[in-house]
């Protein structure tokens, strides 16, 4: 079946963009009718940050995320495996690129929006330097290996392990290279601190300042937006400010700044993570 799946999503890296985005769509009210547990996370995580939308602004977030989730799947088959011209055409790479260029260590805060492949897959294509994130592995190993492939096709990608820790990270970082960080999720409780995410305590990893200030790196914020006709990703300004001396406070800070990020494209995140999955103590479990 996972070959199948393969070869399925390698078929559709040659239909046009349209078709695929409709197949998409098909999927993403399908998945939302039929993954119930999934779609309980995503109303809850929505009605904690954002108590005052009505029913039908929630309902219409809800399902245009799971449409959205669905496309993004569905165009990582012309994104891994379709003609590099053609993915060169639908990603649009905007802003402040030049912040990216040059050889010094570059941190990415790039946010889990449904294109963060689609982002990754740019800045590797369009972006003349080593770029590296962080990877965990699939328990399917031959979609695993599809998936590696996948983001490894353009340029000099680096994938690191997360089960191999920091040194790694941090010796790319401090060799120059430019690492694509997504610290916006609940990864545990050993490396992160409470902090309010929409003014609710959540979970929040520290990695974003912590490697930024070893790694000497400066911290570039890249959003990815799907757009009709692919993928705009853009390049945002660097952020002087940061990091601080207190990573509990920078946590706050990404947390806030994201906040920002996500009311401009609300439907694009994704929501379909368990966000506050840790509570602080005390604090029952909403999930």
């Amino acid at each position: 079946m996972s070959r199948f799946g393969i070869f399925f999503m390698r078929l559709l890296g040659h239909l046009p963009l349209a078709w695929v985005r409709a197949l998409g769509w098909l999927l993403g009210w399908l998945l939302y009718a039929v993954a119930v547990p999934r779609r309980r996370v995503v109303w809850t995580n929505l009605s904690l940050c954002f108590p005052d939308w009505s029913t039908a602004r929630k309902r219409e977030v809800a399902t245009q995320t799971f449409i959205y989730f669905s496309q993004a799947w569905l165009d990582r088959g012309w994104l891994w495996q379709g003609s590099p011209q053609v993915a060169r055409r639908r990603l649009k790479l905007t802003g402040q690129v030049d912040a990216l260029l040059g050889a010094g260590p570059v941190v990415i805060f790039s946010p889990h929006f449904v294109g963060l492949d689609a982002g990754w897959s740019a800045l590797t294509q369009q972006v003349p330097r080593a770029f590296t994130t962080i990877y965990t592995h699939q328990a399917n190993k031959v979609v695993d290996a599809w998936v590696l492939q996948g983001r490894k096709r353009f340029g000099f990608a680096t994938l690191f392990d997360r089960s191999a820790g920091p040194k790694p990270i941090l010796a790319s970082l401090r060799a120059g290279e430019a690492l694509y960080l997504l610290p916006d999720m609940n990864y545990g409780l050993p490396e992160s601190v409470f902090v309010p995410f929409y003014g609710v305590p959540a979970a929040t990893v520290t990695s974003l300042s912590r490697l930024a200030k070893l790694g000497k790196a400066r911290v570039v914020p890249v959003l990815t937006r799907m757009t009709a006709e692919g993928y705009d990703v853009e390049v945002m300004p660097q952020w002087t400010d940061f990091p601080g001396d207190d990573v509990t406070r920078d946590a706050l800070r990404m947390n806030q700044r994201l906040e920002g990020f996500i009311n401009t494209m609300p439907s694009q995140y994704y929501w379909v993570h368990k966000r506050f999955k840790d509570r602080p103590e005390g604090l029952p479990p909403v999930y």
